[in-house]
């Protein structure tokens, strides 16, 4: 592979890890503040059923984004293990695995929301229970929904630490989106643990997520227009060659 075959392989790379990073963003977006936070009314079981009864379309529709999001983050896995494997083979592969663990947990997560949806289905092996009941079911199942969001969150938060720091000692990409990162992390982790052992501060929690958000923008968009800094990479590949 020559020089320019090279730096448009590994530019080509990172701009679909940028593509990758807006998909992901769009997809979990829409499927969890559009396709579910909207109908869910905290507290009510009846209210809740009855929206997601009443708008079973945009609630199925959810689950296409929950299923982009998921295939799309085994692809950028593997990306930004090759981005990534010159600053050390070894963390790139602990970065990658935080994120595939936290991805199988994203799909077996949905289980949940299915069992939701079956409950409200109207099937003759639902009627043994009474609509109050149903609908307790359900509501339990949902907060298993985002219960298990808070354990993939974890793993993710794990992700974003490692990712921040071969951010910052790549040489290639701005050091501080890697601080970035490394404060994203610590949002995700402060969220997931606060939930489980704090859940009185609830509130707290959702405003420290929402500040993450800039740092996998920020790094997304500047793989799509600055792409990576080749010279640097292929010098840091060679050393660790």
């Amino acid at each position: 592979m020559t020089t320019e075959e090279k730096m448009n392989s590994i530019n080509k790379t990172a701009r679909i890890a940028g593509a990758l990073y807006l998909i992901i963003a769009i997809a979990m977006g829409f499927s969890f503040t559009v396709a579910y936070e909207s109908l869910i009314v905290p507290g009510d079981a009846t209210a809740t059923a009855n929206n997601i009864i009443a708008s079973e379309s945009l609630f199925r529709i959810g689950f296409v984004g929950d299923s982009v999001t998921f295939l799309a983050e085994i692809v950028l896995v593997v990306l930004l293990y090759v981005l990534f494997k010159p600053v050390s083979k070894t963390l790139s592969l602990v970065a990658a695995l935080f994120r595939l663990a936290m991805t199988v947990m994203q799909g077996t997560n949905l289980l949940n929301k299915v069992v939701a949806l079956l409950l409200l289905s109207g099937a003759d092996y639902v009627t043994v229970f009474e609509p109050d009941q149903l609908h307790a079911l359900v509501l339990l199942f949902l907060k298993a929904y985002e219960y298990g969001a808070l354990i993939w969150g974890t793993f993710f938060g794990l992700h974003l630490l490692v990712l921040g720091y071969l951010l910052f000692n790549s040489g290639y990409f701005p050091k501080i989106i890697g601080v970035l990162f490394v404060f994203a992390s610590l949002g995700y982790l402060i969220d997931s643990y606060g939930h489980l052992l704090l859940p009185q501060y609830t509130e707290i929690y959702t405003v420290v997520v929402w500040a993450t958000v800039p740092a996998e923008m920020v790094f997304a968009l500047w793989l799509l227009i600055k792409g990576v800094n080749v010279e640097k990479w292929e010098k840091r590949a060679l050393e660790s060659a």
